[in-house]
Protein backbone atom coordinates (compact mmCIF):
# COMPACT_ATOMS: atom_id res chain seq x y z
CA UNK A 1 0.00 0.00 0.00
CA UNK A 2 1.66 3.20 -1.08
CA UNK A 3 1.63 6.43 1.01
CA UNK A 4 -0.49 9.00 0.50
CA UNK A 5 2.34 10.68 -1.26
CA UNK A 6 3.12 8.88 -3.90
CA UNK A 7 -0.37 7.11 -5.70
CA UNK A 8 1.19 5.46 -8.89
CA UNK A 9 3.84 3.28 -6.96
CA UNK A 10 2.37 0.12 -7.01
CA UNK A 11 0.37 0.34 -10.53
CA UNK A 12 2.40 -0.94 -13.32
CA UNK A 13 4.61 -3.28 -11.24
CA UNK A 14 7.08 -4.76 -14.26
CA UNK A 15 7.15 -8.68 -13.87
CA UNK A 16 10.63 -10.38 -13.57
CA UNK A 17 11.85 -13.14 -14.51
CA UNK A 18 15.01 -14.47 -12.39
CA UNK A 19 15.04 -11.73 -10.14
CA UNK A 20 16.96 -11.90 -6.63
CA UNK A 21 17.06 -9.55 -4.30
CA UNK A 22 18.56 -9.23 -0.67
CA UNK A 23 17.29 -7.83 1.88
CA UNK A 24 19.90 -6.21 4.56
CA UNK A 25 17.59 -5.25 8.04
CA UNK A 26 19.04 -4.29 11.46
CA UNK A 27 18.38 -5.54 15.10
CA UNK A 28 17.71 -2.40 16.39
CA UNK A 29 13.97 -1.71 16.75
CA UNK A 30 13.16 -5.34 15.82
CA UNK A 31 9.62 -5.45 16.57
CA UNK A 32 9.57 -2.65 14.12
CA UNK A 33 11.85 -3.79 10.91
CA UNK A 34 10.25 -7.26 11.18
CA UNK A 35 6.97 -5.58 10.08
CA UNK A 36 8.83 -3.57 7.36
CA UNK A 37 10.62 -7.07 6.01
CA UNK A 38 7.28 -8.78 6.16
CA UNK A 39 5.68 -6.41 4.18
CA UNK A 40 8.40 -6.22 1.65
CA UNK A 41 8.81 -10.60 1.11
CA UNK A 42 5.33 -10.50 0.94
CA UNK A 43 5.20 -8.35 -2.24
CA UNK A 44 8.14 -10.23 -3.22
CA UNK A 45 6.53 -13.81 -2.84
CA UNK A 46 3.63 -12.18 -4.50
CA UNK A 47 5.67 -11.37 -7.49
CA UNK A 48 7.61 -14.72 -7.79
CA UNK A 49 10.86 -12.93 -6.80
CA UNK A 50 13.68 -14.62 -4.69
CA UNK A 51 15.05 -12.72 -1.62
CA UNK A 52 17.02 -13.35 1.29
CA UNK A 53 17.58 -11.71 4.45
CA UNK A 54 20.76 -10.48 6.15
CA UNK A 55 20.60 -9.13 9.81
CA UNK A 56 23.10 -6.38 11.34
CA UNK A 57 23.16 -4.79 14.47
CA UNK A 58 22.09 -1.06 13.39
CA UNK A 59 21.60 1.32 10.58
CA UNK A 60 25.29 2.62 9.77
CA UNK A 61 26.12 -1.50 9.35
CA UNK A 62 24.24 -1.62 6.12
CA UNK A 63 25.85 -0.13 4.38
CA UNK A 64 28.98 -2.60 4.63
CA UNK A 65 26.94 -5.83 4.47
CA UNK A 66 25.51 -4.79 1.28
CA UNK A 67 28.89 -4.12 -0.08
CA UNK A 68 30.15 -7.10 1.48
CA UNK A 69 27.70 -9.50 -0.07
CA UNK A 70 28.03 -7.73 -3.89
CA UNK A 71 31.74 -8.74 -3.43
CA UNK A 72 31.12 -12.24 -1.37
CA UNK A 73 30.82 -14.03 -5.16
CA UNK A 74 27.73 -15.85 -3.65
CA UNK A 75 24.45 -15.63 -5.70
CA UNK A 76 24.40 -12.58 -7.62
CA UNK A 77 21.70 -9.83 -6.25
CA UNK A 78 20.13 -7.99 -8.49
CA UNK A 79 19.07 -4.88 -5.93
CA UNK A 80 19.40 -4.97 -2.04
CA UNK A 81 16.86 -3.17 -0.24
CA UNK A 82 18.12 -1.75 3.26
CA UNK A 83 15.31 -1.73 6.11
CA UNK A 84 15.94 -0.22 9.63
CA UNK A 85 14.19 2.37 11.98
CA UNK A 86 16.45 5.16 13.59
CA UNK A 87 14.19 7.11 16.04
CA UNK A 88 15.13 10.26 17.02
CA UNK A 89 16.33 10.29 20.44
CA UNK A 90 17.67 13.26 23.15
CA UNK A 91 21.28 13.57 21.83
CA UNK A 92 22.74 14.37 17.97
CA UNK A 93 23.14 10.50 17.66
CA UNK A 94 20.08 10.15 15.89
CA UNK A 95 21.24 12.73 12.73
CA UNK A 96 24.56 11.03 12.83
CA UNK A 97 22.84 7.86 12.10
CA UNK A 98 20.84 9.18 9.38
CA UNK A 99 23.29 10.79 8.06
CA UNK A 100 25.67 7.69 7.80
CA UNK A 101 23.06 5.34 6.13
CA UNK A 102 22.21 7.56 3.62
CA UNK A 103 25.27 8.85 2.70
CA UNK A 104 25.91 5.05 2.53
CA UNK A 105 23.11 4.04 -0.18
CA UNK A 106 24.11 6.75 -1.64
CA UNK A 107 27.56 5.61 -2.07
CA UNK A 108 26.75 2.68 -2.75
CA UNK A 109 24.10 3.35 -5.88
CA UNK A 110 27.15 5.60 -7.14
CA UNK A 111 29.69 2.35 -7.17
CA UNK A 112 27.48 -0.63 -7.67
CA UNK A 113 25.47 -1.58 -10.93
CA UNK A 114 23.09 -2.54 -9.00
CA UNK A 115 20.34 -0.46 -7.02
CA UNK A 116 20.06 -0.07 -2.85
CA UNK A 117 16.95 0.70 -2.17
CA UNK A 118 16.83 3.33 0.68
CA UNK A 119 13.73 1.26 3.18
CA UNK A 120 15.15 2.72 6.38
CA UNK A 121 12.65 4.67 8.46
CA UNK A 122 14.06 7.82 10.48
CA UNK A 123 11.35 9.37 12.57
CA UNK A 124 10.99 11.53 15.63
CA UNK A 125 8.98 8.51 17.17
CA UNK A 126 7.82 5.28 17.92
CA UNK A 127 4.33 6.14 16.80
CA UNK A 128 5.74 7.43 13.84
CA UNK A 129 7.45 4.28 12.69
CA UNK A 130 4.19 2.00 13.18
CA UNK A 131 2.10 4.49 11.22
CA UNK A 132 4.81 3.42 8.36
CA UNK A 133 4.78 -0.69 8.56
CA UNK A 134 0.94 -0.82 7.89
CA UNK A 135 -0.71 1.98 9.49
CA UNK A 136 -2.17 4.80 8.10
CA UNK A 137 0.78 5.83 6.10
CA UNK A 138 0.59 1.63 4.58
CA UNK A 139 3.97 -0.36 5.10
CA UNK A 140 7.30 1.48 3.28
CA UNK A 141 8.84 -2.31 3.00
CA UNK A 142 6.19 -3.16 0.32
CA UNK A 143 6.97 0.23 -1.02
CA UNK A 144 11.04 -0.49 -1.16
CA UNK A 145 10.13 -4.09 -2.34
CA UNK A 146 8.44 -1.99 -5.00
CA UNK A 147 10.85 0.51 -5.99
CA UNK A 148 13.37 -2.40 -6.18
CA UNK A 149 11.35 -4.29 -8.60
CA UNK A 150 11.25 -1.03 -10.61
CA UNK A 151 14.47 -0.46 -10.71
CA UNK A 152 15.60 -4.25 -11.45
CA UNK A 153 13.80 -3.61 -14.43
CA UNK A 154 14.88 -0.32 -15.22
CA UNK A 155 18.74 -1.49 -14.85
CA UNK A 156 17.93 -4.44 -17.76
CA UNK A 157 16.46 -2.03 -20.08
CA UNK A 158 19.31 -0.07 -19.99
CA UNK A 159 21.75 -2.79 -20.30
CA UNK A 160 19.64 -4.16 -23.27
Amino acid sequence: MASKGNKTLNKGIPKLKDAFIIIVKTEWNNHIVDKLEKGAIQLLRQQNIACKTLVVPGAVEIPFAIKAYAESGQQKANAFIALGTVIRGDTPHFDYVCKFVSDGILSLNMILDIPSIFGVLTVNDEQQALERVGGIHGNKGEEAAITAIKMIAFNRKLKK
